[in-house]
């Protein structure tokens, strides 16, 4: 029975060769790319800071915070491109307390 840690980084790998993943840390603004999951063939983009970061091998998941129409949204999608735009300094691993700070993203 193969170990399973050996089948996750092996996942990993696999899926770094198929497409370029940047190294996204919390305090990064990013764009994204992804496709819309009602319309297949329609693709949206997506600019906002990333708030938090959780390491899971294959399973690793970030929250990105972004403005729309002046409301805050918490977006998890599946990614076909990303771009990081800029990165910030920070000093939490977590940013959640920007949730309640709408002007931080607009700068």
């Amino acid at each position: 029975r193969p170990d399973k840690t050996i089948l996750n980084k092996e996942a990993v790998e696999k899926v770094r060769t198929e497409r370029e993943i940047p190294d996204v840390q919390p305090g990064c603004i990013i764009q994204m790319r992804l496709q819309v999951p009602e319309n297949k063939r329609r693709e949206s983009t997506l600019k906002g800071i990333v708030i938090a970061r959780r390491n899971a091998g294959i399973n690793t998941t970030f929250r990105l915070r972004r403005l729309v129409a002046g409301v805050g949204v918490d977006y998890s999608p599946n990614i076909k491109e990303m771009k990081i735009l800029d990165r910030k300094k920070v000093r939490r691993a977590k940013l959640y307390y920007l949730r309640d700070r709408m002007n931080a993203l607009k700068k």
